[in-house]
């Protein structure tokens, strides 16, 4: 049972260290712990220091391509390299390498494919009482639309099984921590949860510049993604919504007609038939877009299959790498 903990980095030569000689060496369940880096265009030295370091392999973007296109490079690596499991950390030290064998053993116990690290929000020190409030209502948000219990669904610290990396896709160039969790809800992928250690911060996010344009860029991946997996009840309540205020509004218009006062009304009328031609339309593209999910289903199944094919390949003959730095 191989392990690999993949660790997106963006200029982290100064923390690097900190969190590689953080992580575990030995686990139980696990016969062999590899690191793996993934450098997302990193300006410093980053690279130089992962080598310095002993980590076992190295996948390199050639320019900056966020935290959700690194996150998906590492999964792909790790799965080539011969994971069987594998643990997402960040690289600048803000989760305890400790907690690592809790974070693994539900896989190994065969209770789950996915597994979320709890940083337990209200109890971290540094987090404002804004921040940890804004945190305690997304992960609520989440919980209701992937039909998941996990409490702090903005951690990174992640654990999947292979079969889990190989399902996975994102599509979000934002961030990959509210669309995993509502993929695996909506995929029927298992997943759980489990208590885990935070250490002092060492830096501030790079993930967003201030709380506003996080909470609107979380809102709209959360919709979209949201949209995506529920097209039909998504666009049926806001279909269903502008259809009811354009009914309302005749219903207004027939009783002044009735009571001999419609003739001042006209506007209502003409109103109330744009409104619900316009409900009518957003609910047929609910139901095109249903078609639509059902088809990216097929399409997500095959790609699943084909990877499948690709692991047993690599498995049989080996990883050669692809010529542009992704093993080193």
């Amino acid at each position: 049972m191989k392990l690999i903990i993949q660790i997106p980095c963006l200029n982290e030569e100064e923390t690097l260290p900190v969190t590689i000689a953080d992580l575990p060496k030995q686990i139980d369940g696990i016969d062999e712990i590899e690191t793996l880096i993934i450098d997302d265009g990193s300006t410093d030295r980053t690279v130089e220091v992962a080598r310095e370091l002993g980590v076992d392999h190295i996948v390199r973007h050639t320019n900056n391509k966020g935290l959700a296109e690194a996150f998906m490079s590492g999964l792909d690596a790790c799965v080539k390299v011969g994971a069987d499991i594998i643990v997402n950390t960040d690289g600048d030290n803000q989760y305890r390498g400790e907690s690592i064998p809790d974070l693994v053993k539900p896989i190994l116990d065969g209770k789950a494919d996915m597994v979320v690290g709890d940083r337990q929000i209200n109890g971290i020190p540094h987090f404002s009482f804004v921040k940890k409030r804004l945190q305690n209502l997304g992960s609520w948000v989440v919980q209701h639309v992937s039909d998941t219990k996990v409490p702090d669904t903005t951690s990174g610290f992640r654990a999947f099984s292979k079969d889990a990396a190989l399902r996975l896709n994102v599509v979000s160039g934002f961030t990959y921590t509210l669309e995993t969790i509502i993929q695996a809800g909506k995929s029927n992928i298992a997943i759980t949860h489990v208590p885990v250690l935070t250490n002092e911060k060492l830096r501030e996010s790079r993930l967003f510049s201030s709380i506003p344009k996080y909470v609107k860029r979380s809102v709209v991946t959360i919709f979209r993604i949201y949209t995506m997996y529920e097209p039909l009840k998504t666009f049926s309540l806001i279909g269903g919504f502008i259809f009811g205020a354009g009914f309302l509004i005749a219903a207004r218009f027939v009783y002044y007609y009735v009571t001999g006062d419609g003739g001042g009304h006209i506007q209502s009328l003409i109103l109330s038939a744009v409104l619900m031609l316009i409900g009518f339309q957003v609910g047929m593209i609910g139901l095109v877009a249903d078609l639509i999910r059902s088809n990216r289903y097929l399409i997500e199944d095959t790609q699943y299959r084909v990877k499948k094919l690709e692991i047993s390949d690599i498995e049989r003959n080996g990883f050669r790498g692809d010529g542009r730095g992704k093993k080193s």
